[in-house]
């Protein structure tokens, strides 16, 4: 369906370009250019664009369907979703990424130093390379991270948010995507999860930050002062309680 539209795609790709300056948007050259001066962090980049985005999508959904299926259902309806609006838009605007774009002065990290996920643009059947906006890469980690967010308590729930992060840095620095990509994903996973309903917690979970602890059971101190009873005699209960006697 977008064949034959790399004009189109190149021009989008230059727009986004100069619509970056004039938001005063950080340089993607500059955040590529430290990379490029050794050869192991471009490695590494190129590494986690390739074979972190997939394999983290599906553990997070394994584990969730086996832990919390009320939270992997969620996550899968919004990865779904997601994933069928960004293609709308990947036809509808066809845009090229920076590495592909002249203007950009970016270095296609991958086929320079590897490992590659892509061919030439001509003649690669497998994959749309003029769908940058939105980033996938950055929306999935986004719903990937809000998910195993909404599952874990205290303040370690906000170390999730490293991959999104790492993401982001990474689509970026490899030439892959435009800032605004991935701000476009991350506004459409934000209005899918408003619209989606929230999961169910159980009545009496032990998860609820709401729930007010159990009170312990207090047994009341014996009273002291008065009248003492003498054990010789026996109480009053005791004596009713006591077979007539005989004679």
């Amino acid at each position: 369906m977008v064949a034959g539209r790399a004009g189109t795609a190149l021009a989008n790709g230059e727009r986004i370009w100069w619509l970056e300056r004039m938001l005063h948007l950080p340089d993607e050259a500059l955040v590529q250019a430290p990379l490029l001066l050794h050869d192991l962090p471009v490695r590494m980049a190129n590494c986690y664009y390739a074979y972190v985005h997939f394999p983290a999508t599906v553990l997070c959904l394994v584990w969730l369907y086996l832990r919390r299926p009320a939270h992997y259902l969620r996550l899968r309806r919004a990865l779904a979703v997601l994933t069928a609006a960004a293609f709308v838009l990947h036809v509808w605007i066809p845009l090229a990424p920076p590495r592909l774009t002249a203007l950009t002065h970016m270095v296609d990290t991958g086929r320079q130093y590897g490992p590659t996920v892509y061919g030439p643009p001509e003649s690669d059947q497998l994959s749309n390379q003029y769908a940058a906006m939105p980033s996938l890469h950055v929306g999935w980690a986004l719903a990937v991270a809000v998910a195993l967010m909404a599952v874990t308590a205290g303040w370690r729930r906000w170390l999730w948010l490293a991959h999104p992060l790492i993401t982001a840095l990474v689509v970026v620095a490899t030439g892959n995507h435009y800032w605004l990509d991935g701000v476009v994903a991350a506004l459409l996973l934000g209005l899918i999860l408003a619209v989606l309903p929230r999961p169910a917690v159980p009545s009496g979970s032990a998860t609820s930050s709401t729930a007010e602890p159990p009170r312990p059971h207090v047994v009341p101190a014996p009273r002291r002062g008065g009248r003492r009873r003498d054990p010789k005699v026996p109480a009053t209960a005791e004596v009713r309680l006591r077979p007539p006697g005989r004679g």
